[in-house]
């Protein structure tokens, strides 16, 4: 029974690391390509908002890529 109490343990701190992971993304996919846009926009492309849409849609893409590699990563290490 101790060792199943060990086990239930490591499953819910996964479960909760995965969950944060989540969120981080989550905020992440809403965060970073808008302030990539307006950031690029103002700074970087003097106002061009269609080289600055390129800007965001990369960030919002390198951003799920990043997901997509930790999920594997993780995945893995299981």
């Amino acid at each position: 029974t101790e060792q199943a109490a060990i086990g239930k343990l490591n499953t819910q701190a996964a479960s909760n690391g995965t969950l944060f992971k989540l969120v981080i993304f989550s905020l992440s996919l809403g965060i970073i390509p808008l302030t990539s846009y307006y950031g690029s926009l103002f700074y970087l492309w003097n106002g061009n908002s269609t080289l600055a849409a390129i800007t965001a849609i990369v960030a919002a893409n390198l951003v799920l890529i990043a997901y997509i590699v930790l999920s594997v990563l993780e995945d893995k290490q299981a």
